[in-house]
């Protein structure tokens, strides 16, 4: 159609002069009136021959006439298609294609300084912002806005009318010249602008291409700057740059199929494919070299971030066009999978192989019980990520795991108890490595007090996160009945002796050398015994209190009744005061001040691997 003006040059000698009946003379008296009324609004915006239309924009100066000046371009073409189905050669064809390319001048014209100088109306946030706002305005309709709210949201109602007016001023030029034939120099506008506007963003966002090589020499510190800048890219790109470009595009472009999904692919593929590339980047990364324990957090919350977007992440690229996209999100998706399950195998390889031979002071709670549990809470965290990545993959060995220590059916094969028995294996494993490193103190009561405190951890950890969800309360009950035989234990062998040496009848008749004897005894083993257990520590301050309340209830009021009804008789003797060292009151005050840790004590010396305990299974 372009081409008429020639066509209608090169054959119009060939043809004979047109006769026209009535009925033709009405119907071309009426397409001169469309030819002519249209030139009268091309011609005077006409960039060629006016200075004033050259510097100034029509919509901007005169938006009523500018949707005339649309009106009359339609009407033309219309024109112009019925001048070609009845006479290709005629004149007013001619004519009417000389004043289609003037007007197809204005209007890429004003389409690009739309485009152009209303960047603030059209960025991705304001555009996803209005659709939000329209959206959330239209499902509130029914309700009614208070003075100050209606006064406080004017400037983001302006900012909401004036992008939707700018943006119904670009789809009335992309029709009009899209009808017209003109849709290339249209979408060439537009492709340039607004992949401009995309790639800058990108690039704030500080996403760049990272090749494997460049991610290999990066250290681990810089690579997890990068991973929370991709992060909060990711939000970004998802909530407002990407969805705004595609919710402006379908707009402009809403007559087309066909020009939305090119105008969209091209401005944003190469963006969102440099946007989801960097996780399977970093994903090698962890694969070639030995990352930090801490990493696996942020492959998680990379994961999480792309498995959370994902419904986004097809609907704003849902064109066959952006399905490579799609494509390198999931190839993301996977990668940090792979690496994520590696990680987790690598974890549990170390808690088995850990051989240290370190005796925590006062036996308190081992560095490997803090670590281990810290990381391990912290994952179920992310059990609802972790369900679908370790889909799949070989759980342990439910024959390992003894049947009281978990209660989850052998019939229950769903993703929920599946990761429940891989956290409780992890902690089984952490136990029975606990257990072993329990024999590396020569007193067998610290040996309980030791695993009375790790194990105290364990649970208390579980019970402040995620981990009681998934391991259960029967899981907790259990293990807090661990604790307190534990506990007993160490009471048993570490203060027993003490109260050994009081009499169990304390109304039977004794002389005077057997009370000694007794008080003798009593005084040798509470120096010895607090002098052994003063060096020991319980972190856990409730923990703390319960062990010593329960020490002094048992020998406190046994000694106290002891004291009151024989120390007469000491004192009726001679060298009776050297023989009562302590008053019940001084017992109270001493054991009042146990597992503060500042005591003198070899309890906690290392020694040859041997266990002195009755094997109580941590399980």
């Amino acid at each position: 159609m372009r081409n008429l003006c020639c066509v209608a040059k090169t054959s119009s000698d060939h043809q004979p002069p047109l006769t026209l009946t009535p009925r033709q003379s009405l119907e071309s008296a009426a397409v001169y009136g469309i030819i002519e009324s249209a030139a009268d609004v091309i011609e005077r915006w006409s960039t060629e021959t006016s200075t004033y239309a050259k510097a100034t924009s029509m919509f901007y100066e005169n938006k009523q006439e500018a949707m005339v000046f649309i009106d009359r371009v339609k009407d033309l073409q219309k024109t112009m298609d019925l001048l070609v189905s009845e006479d290709a050669n005629s004149e007013r064809l001619v004519r009417a294609q000389r004043l289609m390319e003037i007007a197809t001048k204005r209007l890429q014209k004003e389409f690009y300084q739309i485009l152009s100088m209303n960047r603030a109306y059209l960025d991705p946030e304001s555009v996803s912002t209005r659709s939000s706002l329209t959206s959330e305005r239209s499902s509130n309709s029914d309700f009614i806005e208070d003075e100050d709210s209606h006064t406080g949201g004017d400037s983001i109602v302006e900012v909401e009318e004036a992008s939707s007016n700018v943006m119904t001023e670009l789809r009335s030029i992309a029709e009009c010249m899209i009808g017209s034939g003109y849709a290339k120099e249209c979408i060439s506008i537009y492709k340039s602008i607004r992949k401009s506007i995309i790639d800058e963003g990108v690039y704030r966002l500080e996403v760049e291409k990272i090749t494997t090589a460049k991610a290999k020499r990066m250290s681990w510190e810089d690579v997890e700057l990068k991973i929370r800048s991709w992060l909060e890219a990711v939000k970004v790109s998802m909530e407002t740059l990407f969805k705004g470009e595609k919710i402006l595009c379908d707009h402009v472009f809403e007559a087309s199929d066909s020009i939305r999904e090119s105008c969209f692919s091209e401005i944003s593929r190469e963006g969102a494919i440099l946007l989801f590339t960097f996780p399977e980047i970093v994903a090698f990364k962890t694969s070639k070299k030995n990352p930090p324990k801490e990493i696996i957090f942020r492959l998680l919350d990379m994961y999480t971030s792309v498995a959370g977007n994902w419904r986004a992440i097809e609907a704003i690229f849902s064109f066959d066009s952006t399905s490579v996209v799609r494509s390198q999100a999931l190839k993301s998706l996977v990668s940090l999978s792979e690496s994520i399950r590696s990680l987790l195998l690598e974890f549990e390889s170390r808690i088995h192989k850990d051989s240290s031979k370190v005796v925590v002071h006062g036996g308190g709670v081992h560095p490997l019980t803090l670590s281990v549990v810290s990381l391990i809470s912290l994952l179920a965290d992310y059990s609802n990520v972790l369900v679908d990545i370790l889909a799949g993959s070989p759980p342990p060995d439910r024959s390992l795991i003894p049947e009281s220590y978990l209660n989850v059916s052998d019939s229950d094969d769903s993703p929920t108890s599946e990761l429940a028995i891989r956290f409780a294996w992890l902690i089984l494993v952490l136990l029975c490595k606990i257990d072993r490193k329990a024999n590396y103190y020569k007193d067998c009561s610290v040996q309980y007090l030791f695993l009375t405190n790790n194990l105290r951890h364990v649970v208390s950890r579980a019970r402040s996160s995620n981990l009681k969800r998934l391991l259960g309360d029967d899981w907790v009950k259990r293990h807090v009945a661990k604790i307190k035989q534990f506990s007993d234990s160490y009471k048993r062998l570490a203060w027993g002796p003490v109260l050994a040496t009081l009499p169990e009848n304390r109304t039977v008749e004794m002389s005077a050398e057997e009370v000694k004897d007794r008080f003798e005894k009593f005084s040798e083993g509470f120096e010895r015994a607090y002098g052994k257990q003063g060096a020991c520590v319980v972190p856990d301050v409730e923990l703390r209190e319960e062990i010593k309340l329960s020490i002094a209830r048992k020998l406190v009021p046994v000694y106290r009744e002891f004291y009151n009804t024989r120390r007469s008789v000491i004192l009726a003797g001679a060298g009776g005061v050297t023989v009562v060292r302590f008053t019940p009151d001084d017992i109270e005050n001493h054991l009042s001040n146990l597992f503060s840790g500042e005591g003198i004590s070899g309890s906690s010396s290392v020694s040859s691997p041997s266990s002195c305990r009755s094997r109580q299974s941590t399980s």
